[in-house]
């Protein structure tokens, strides 16, 4: 899977969890229903969420994105939707063109640890999705122990 095919689908899962978190919502906060639609809504949107931005900073360290967009990458997810439009913009100036760099090259930045330990992730795929799970799953777990965002009225 190229970064530009792995990229969209991971901004699209993550706009689709904000509709299930914001039906949740209207549910919840709305007709006053039930909190099972933000329950579940809102652990999809967490996961997905930490998901995505794992694949921001693996894409991002990949196509050499300046940090600056790195961060809006990652604070797109903050805002409802916002990484389709993210996603396209990256499309359309070329930043997710190219194919997963394996290799070292010429560039001097080949030479970072972080980029020498991302092209070894990249070369062994089911261990950067173990590592990778792994990291999320830690993330969002310490996350579900800490609470809510909101608190509770």
């Amino acid at each position: 899977m190229s970064p530009r095919r792995l990229f969209r689908l991971i901004a699209i899962a993550e706009a689709i969890t904000w509709t299930l978190l914001i039906v949740g919502m209207i549910l919840k906060y709305g007709t006053k229903t039930t909190e099972l639609g933000v329950s579940i809504g809102g652990a999809l949107h967490g996961f997905v969420f930490l998901v995505y931005g794992a694949t921001v900073l693996l894409i991002g360290i990949n196509q050499r994105w300046s940090v600056g967009t790195i961060l809006i990458g990652l604070v797109s997810a903050v805002v409802p939707y916002a990484t389709i439009p993210f996603d396209v913009w990256a499309h359309r100036t070329g930043r997710l063109d190219g194919a997963w760099r394996r290799e070292a090259g010429s560039d001097p930045r080949d030479q970072r640890v972080l980029d020498r330990t991302t092209r070894w992730l990249v070369r062994h795929p089911v261990l950067l999705l173990v590592v990778g799970g792994f990291a999320v799953v830690a993330v969002f777990t310490a996350l579900l122990v800490v609470g809510s965002p909101v608190p509770k009225a």
